[in-house]
C-alpha cells in the first residue's frame, strides 16, 4: 500500500521545526526568536501559531524529533555478544558512531540542561522507557554476573560512563589525536566493569607471614 503523502500542515509543521532546529543550535533557546523562525521556514509568525501555543512546544518538538534516542534504541536492541561485557563493548562501540554522526545533539542537550533545567527529559524518558526495559532484558539474558545492586544504578553507570567518554573526547581529540578513539573507549569499557585499581596481592607481614 502507497503511503499518504503529507498534508499541508503536516508539510508546514516540518518546516517549522527543521528551521528552529537550525536557529536552536546557532542561538540556542533564548537567542531565537519566533519571528526568525518564521522567516527561516517562510511562513509568517502568525501561521506558526496554527502549529505551536509557545516557543517552547516548538523546542520539546525539535528535542523529539532530533533526539538520537530514534537511532540508538534499535542499534542496542540488536546489540551483539552472548556475553554482558561483548553486548556492552558492542553498545559503546554502536552508540558513539552514531552520535559521531550527530554534533546537533550536544547543542540541544545543552539547551536543555541550562535553558530548561532538565524538564523535559522525564517526559521523554517516560515515551522511551518501554523500549529501555527491552534492551535491558536483552543484557540481562548474556552471561556473566553483575554484582548485587539496583537496575536503575547500572543503568545511570553506563550512561555516565559512555556520556562522559564522549563529551570529554570531543574536548580532547585533537590535543591527544595520538590516541586511537577505539582504543580509549575500550579502556572505558573496561573502567566501567573492573573499575581503575589493579588487583594486589597484600604486602606480607613481619615475620613473612601474611
Amino acid at each position: 500500500m502507497t503511503a499518504e503523502p503529507p498534508t499541508k500542515g503536516a508539510r508546514t509543521q516540518h518546516e517549522i521545526i527543521q528551521a528552529a532546529h537550525s536557529l536552536f543550535r546557532a542561538n540556542g533557546y533564548n537567542g531565537t526568536s519566533m519571528r526568525q523562525i518564521a522567516r527561516q521556514a517562510g511562513i509568517t509568525v502568525s501561521s506558526i501559531y496554527n502549529h505551536f501555543a509557545t516557543k517552547e512546544d516548538i523546542f520539546l518538538a525539535v528535542l523529539e524529533a532530533f533526539h538520537p534516542y530514534h537511532e540508538l534504541l534499535p542499534i542496542l536492541e540488536n546489540a551483539s555478544g552472548n556475553t554482558k561485557e561483548e553486548f556492552l563493548r558492542s553498545a559503546a562501540h554502536n552508540m558513539l558512531d552514531i552520535l559521531e554522526r550527530r554534533p546537533d545533539f550536544i547543542n540541544l542537550m545543552l539547551i536543555e540542561l541550562v535553558e530548561f533545567n532538565s524538564r523535559h527529559l522525564p517526559r521523554l524518558f517516560e515515551e522511551i522507557y518501554p523500549r529501555v526495559l527491552s534492551v535491558l532484558q536483552s543484557f540481562f539474558h548474556r552471561r556473566g554476573a553483575l554484582r548485587p545492586m539496583p537496575t536503575q544504578v547500572v543503568v545511570r553507570a553506563f550512561m555516565g560512563f559512555f556520556f562522559s567518554y564522549f563529551i570529554t573526547n570531543t574536548m580532547v581529540r585533537d590535543y591527544w589525536a595520538t590516541i586511537q578513539d577505539n582504543s580509549v573507549l575500550d579502556d572505558f569499557v573496561d573502567i566501567f566493569l573492573y573499575g581503575i585499581l589493579a588487583d594486589e596481592q597484600p604486602e606480607p607481614a613481619e615475620g613473612g607471614q601474611p
